[in-house]
């Protein structure tokens, strides 16, 4: 009985501290500076660390971020300009040098599949991501990577899960009690208010902390909000702003009865598998939704995969063609205290959660954008293209042209079939330089 009342007494001050100290400043949006003290105590650490990396491995410490800073130096003039001072106007033997070229550059580096993987870090953050067992050069260092890791195991992650279970409990209990209310401003605002308490919980529960730029641009009723996509948890960073329909497929298990509870209290926009593949279907959903501007902003996320946080990829243009005002929006997460992007090809949803409660923090920038529309006499593609670049601008990140649905299919024979018409016009006398 001794051992069942003390495990009682350590539980009840466990929760009480979780509801005094995190709950309770959740609900109203405020921060009591914990977070804030967390953080500058996580960066001097990292930057003792990153001295004694570069005092006892310098080789180590000149680590190149092969994100965006390439293995080889490519040419990325066109095939034209290319083979111009290889071969005349004719076929010749030479121009089997270019091809191979190019080829053996796709092999060594290839722009697109690198988008896939984790971001390389220039220094070790005393995680265990890294190309570089940099905790055994020292005693101090390897000393303080264990009593990191005791921290992020026997600290963090309880207090991360328990956080989280509270707000995903609430966020499912909250929205099934406001969705039996009728249609009204109250329901709407109770609404709003669960969905952004429950969202503040569980970026808590990752100890995120997120720089909001130009407020005065957040998305406004009746519009789309547009943003370039790394995690699930982009929608977790969104929503501790502001309310938000969110576009997507219905699901199974915890997550279909998440989805479940959502559409009773917030207009959310489920698909089933089936009508996922039904264009018109989902764009005629779509229009209905921003045609009233009483209703939230649709969320949705274009590159429709997840990139590494290192470029924005070809943004598809379905969600352009329904009309209505675009909100863009960047967003660019910190490498050096978390890695946010999942890849699904290699770690499954609950794998990833793990590395996500047990990484330092999750810290953010995201900037909102002017309102965009499209121009007379823009097409779909041409204005996701634009949206794309001013995201790309703004974030800091590398734009590329290629669909992120590469990360799991080849490349489509349009593409090679594209480059075989170039180099046949070339030969044909039509589109050569001369």
């Amino acid at each position: 009985m001794e051992g069942a009342e003390l495990a009682g007494k350590i539980l009840s001050t466990w929760l009480t501290l979780v509801l005094g100290f995190i709950l309770l400043p959740s609900v109203f949006g405020v921060s009591l500076g914990i977070s804030e003290i967390y953080m500058k105590i996580l960066v001097k650490t990292l930057e003792w660390a990153t001295i004694r990396i570069e005092k006892g491995a310098p080789k180590e410490s000149t680590l190149k971020n092969s994100a965006s800073v390439g293995i080889i130096q490519r040419d990325e003039s066109p095939m034209e300009k290319g083979l111009s001072g290889l071969r005349g106007r004719d076929f010749e033997l030479s121009d089997v040098f270019y091809f191979s070229k190019k080829g053996l550059e796709a092999i060594v580096e290839d722009e697109v599949t690198q988008r896939f993987s984790s971001e390389e870090l220039v220094s070790w953050n005393l995680l265990t991501r890294t190309n570089v067992n940099f905790h055994y050069i020292s005693l101090r260092l390897t000393m303080v990577w264990v009593l990191g890791v005791i921290v992020r195991y026997c600290v963090l992650l309880p207090l991360r899960v328990t956080l989280a279970f509270i707000g995903i409990s609430l966020l499912v209990i909250g929205t099934t009690l406001v969705g039996q209310l009728p249609d009204s401003s109250l329901k709407n605002w109770l609404s709003e208010l669960v969905h952004l308490t429950c969202c503040r919980i569980c970026v808590r529960a990752l100890s995120g902390t997120i720089h909001y730029h130009n407020k005065q641009h957040r998305p406004q009723k009746g519009g789309i909000c547009v943003a370039n996509h790394t995690s699930p948890i982009d929608v977790l960073i969104l929503t501790t702003d502001g309310c938000y329909a969110m576009v997507g497929q219905v699901h199974g298990g915890l997550m279909g009865i998440i989805q479940r509870a959502m559409v009773k209290a917030c207009p959310h926009v489920w698909f089933e598998r089936s009508e996922m593949k039904d264009r018109h279907l989902v764009t005629k959903r779509l229009k209905e939704h921003i045609a009233d501007k009483k209703k939230l902003p649709i969320l949705i996320f274009p590159e429709g995969t997840c990139i590494n946080n290192t470029s924005v990829m070809m943004f598809k243009k379905g969600s352009f063609e329904i009309g209505g005002t675009i909100h863009p929006v960047a967003i660019k997460y910190n490498p050096q205290f978390g890695d946010a992007f999942w890849n699904s090809s290699k770690y499954n949803m609950v794998s990833y959660l793990l590395r996500m409660m047990t990484s330092w923090a999750i810290v953010c920038d995201v900037w909102y954008m002017p309102p965009m529309t499209r121009e007379d006499g823009e097409d779909a593609v041409q204005f996701a293209n634009r949206v794309k670049s001013a995201i790309a601008t703004q974030g800091g990140l590398t734009e590329l042209p290629w669909d992120g649905g590469l990360k799991r299919a080849k490349v489509k024979d349009t593409f090679k079939e594209e480059q075989q018409k170039n180099y046949s016009k070339m030969i044909a006398g039509n589109g050569s330089l001369n």
